[in-house]
């Protein structure tokens, strides 16, 4: 599942991040790296996703969101 898909207060994992070497040096330099358990806060259409992960809230724009690929909490 994509992470733009996980629904509000739903836990994640990280599973893959996209292949691009420019993203992968992005998203790990603010801590997402895969096996990071992430908690979706805010899921709104043609927002930015807010993320709550390793202790920080985070702002991702839906285009990253779509190359990170997470194992929902059930």
């Amino acid at each position: 599942m994509r992470l733009s898909d996980v629904r509000v207060d739903q836990m994640a994992t990280i599973r893959t991040l996209g292949s691009d070497t420019h993203f992968l040096s992005r998203v790990t330099s603010i801590g997402l790296t895969e096996g990071t358990r992430i908690q979706v806060v805010r899921n709104d259409k043609k927002m930015p996703l807010l993320i709550y992960a390793r202790e920080t809230l985070l702002a991702l724009n839906r285009k990253d969101c779509e190359r990170i690929e997470v194992e929902v909490k059930v």
